[in-house]
């Protein structure tokens, strides 16, 4: 009997013990080395906390957590038409961060949809600007222009974008046939410079061999000799010798003495 009295002593006290440890409980916040917990106080902004132990008040601070590591999400294939009217289809992987969560929270809704819809639009308005040979041969030029404005476009959202990549610059069959006729064109093109080049500069040797012969009428002697010799060296069984044009030349005069 005299516990029974004792219990119902202690029933005015237990309520307020159990509300006060639900409030401590719901209080209590954990946040992660990587995260930062914006406080506000009756839909102020308070201040910004974390990492560890935090203690919120319930109904009159509210707590949005943020998680500072870096995110990658890729931008969808977009349709673009270059500077030289070529449909194209670009689709690149963007890497950013938060570094101020209160402005991650405060001046825009939602920061992930809001910077993934923002590097849609710039990555479409900085390949268009472009021609389809700059393109495919400056890629890191093109990657650091849409890094570039997508950086000062979400500063004012916290945001700090560190890269962009383009992934893929997919081409129609038509356009692709036309770049391989294009490649095999400008590979003949070179290809009769370069023997046109060859040509011109046998020439040019020719004709300083031909003026040095003619100063030096004994190098031609020399020259006719070797030929002999190389002829005599061959395996053949006819052997024409070339007539000297000096002799033909010195039987002609005769001819006309006569």
């Amino acid at each position: 009997m005299g516990e029974v009295v004792s219990l119902f002593n202690w029933m005015p006290w237990l309520f307020p013990v159990l509300v006060v440890l639900f409030i401590l409980m719901a209080s209590i916040r954990i946040l992660r080395e990587y995260e930062r917990g914006v406080v506000f106080m009756l839909g102020r902004f308070y201040r910004v906390k974390g990492p560890g132990l935090i203690i919120v008040i319930p109904v009159i601070q509210q707590i949005e957590r943020v998680d500072l590591r870096t995110r990658v999400f890729d931008v969808p294939p977009q349709d673009v038409i270059s500077r030289d009217n070529v449909s194209v289809k670009v689709n690149a992987v963007v890497y950013y961060r938060v570094i101020d969560p209160e402005k991650a929270i405060i001046q825009v809704e939602d920061y992930n949809q809001a910077t993934s819809e923002l590097a849609q639009t710039t990555l479409r308005s900085v390949v268009g600007q472009h021609e389809l040979d700059q393109m495919l041969a400056e890629r890191d030029k093109l990657n650091a222009d849409v890094q570039k404005i997508l950086d000062s476009q979400t500063d004012a959202w916290g945001i700090k974008v560190s890269n962009v990549e383009l992934k893929h610059i997919d081409l129609d069959e038509q356009m692709i046939r036309a770049i391989a006729k294009q490649a095999e064109a400008e590979r003949l093109r070179r290809a009769k410079i370069i023997d046109a080049e060859g040509e011109a500069q046998a020439a040019e040797r020719l004709v300083e061999a031909g003026e040095m012969l003619s100063k030096h009428p004994e190098s031609m002697q020399l020259r006719y000799l070797g030929t002999l010799a190389n002829i005599a060296g061959e395996k053949s069984s006819t052997i024409v010798f070339p007539l000297p044009i000096e002799l033909f030349n010195l039987v002609r005069g005769k001819m006309r003495e006569e």
